[in-house]
């Protein structure tokens, strides 16, 4: 994938150095007031004396992940997901909801915008890991590792940037080391700022910085979950649609259970209990196993227990997959939009799933 190619001026209104110097005068900031996460702060970078330019694509998803209105991975090439994502704004926004980029559309989502990447320096902290080469991709395999962690820099640097191992291979030059220090081009997700991540949790803390997940997040009264567009909706309670977010639902063995539901606790960083018995596809011969914690566990980093009895709300191993792979029936989300959700309700929080 080429990603220097041409994008309208418009777009790129506002000079890297103003954003680089206000991102690093935030994080700094932030990292005075939790010094326990400065470790994992990625300040910018000096600007290379290249010139580079996003595809529009890639400015569009951006933009829309920095609104709460999901692409799912960021990857710079037009999907469903994203024209999901603009309807989704467009409605928010009280715009004729088309999924196209209109001009009106272009003018309201881009307006103050940065420039949709910027170069970082992958901070020691981070670049510590803890990393798990070794981990199987078999459920039934992971029992017995201390934690379900990625299995290297490369997956671990993709999921706090909502985007892929393959697009930060394209957006950098071929031989870039990943490394304590080094610089690289990521997407421009929204700056974190590490004060805000107040929760008595520092494992969670931890996990929403290496995430890049804002802990202030906007209230959501009802989740409505759409077999048929695969997409969770977050609303007020005033009924205003707040974030939108793709996900996987259900298969033919295991659909989604149609109805009106409720959220009866939400778990960050929860162990699994693997059960064979609730898996049509895996023997009931096979023992239940409990997997501890992790990015790469089978339900990710955040479950959303729900009343029907078991079934929840949660992240993946796999967000490339989101929108497209089968579930077991539960409702799947990438990594980052499930601890955004985590953030925005809580128990007692209304749930609809619909056809």
């Amino acid at each position: 994938m080429n990603f220097r190619l041409m994008a309208s001026a418009a777009f790129l209104s506002l000079a890297a150095c103003s954003q680089s110097a206000e991102n690093d005068r935030q994080e700094q900031v932030a990292a005075a007031a939790n010094p326990e996460l400065e470790a994992l702060r990625f300040a910018d970078a000096r600007p290379s004396n290249e010139a580079f330019q996003a595809p529009p694509s890639m400015i569009v998803e951006v933009a829309l992940d920095r609104m709460g209105f999901s692409p799912g991975v960021i990857d710079g090439k037009p999907t469903r997901l994203d024209e999901q994502a603009l309807r989704g704004f467009q409605e928010a926004k009280g715009l004729p909801v088309t999924g196209k980029l209109d001009q009106q559309t272009r003018e309201i989502l881009l307006a103050g915008q940065t420039e949709p990447t910027r170069l970082v320096t992958i901070p020691e902290g981070f670049a510590k890991g803890p990393f798990a080469p070794d981990l199987p991709k078999e459920t039934s395999k992971q029992a017995g590792f201390d934690h379900l962690s990625y299995r290297d820099m490369t997956e671990a640097l993709a999921e706090r940037f909502h985007t892929t191992p393959e697009t930060l291979g394209a957006l950098n030059p071929a031989g870039t080391k990943l490394s304590a220090g080094a610089t690289i081009r990521v997407p421009n997700i929204a700056p974190l700022r590490l004060e805000e991540l107040d929760t008595d949790d520092g494992a969670w803390n931890r996990t929403l910085a290496t995430l890049g997940v804002a802990a202030r997040q906007p209230r959501a009264e009802k989740v409505v979950v759409s077999k048929s567009q695969g997409t969770l909706r977050a609303y007020d309670a005033a009924g205003k649609l707040l974030a939108q977010f793709p996900v996987t639902t259900g298969s033919e063995h295991d659909p989604l259970p149609l109805g009106n539901w409720k959220i009866n606790g939400v778990s960050r960083n929860p162990d699994y209990h693997y059960n064979p018995k609730l898996f049509w596809d895996v023997s009931d011969n096979k023992e239940d196993k409990l997997l501890k914690p992790g990015p790469n566990g089978p339900v990710g980093v955040a479950w959303l227990d729900l009343s029907k009895e078991h079934y929840g709300i949660h992240g993946t191993s796999e967000p490339a997959t989101i929108g497209s792979a089968e579930s077991h029936g539960c409702v799947r989300l990438t990594n980052w939009d499930a601890a955004r959700l985590a953030q925005m309700v809580k128990a007692g929080t209304k749930v609809v799933f619909e056809a």
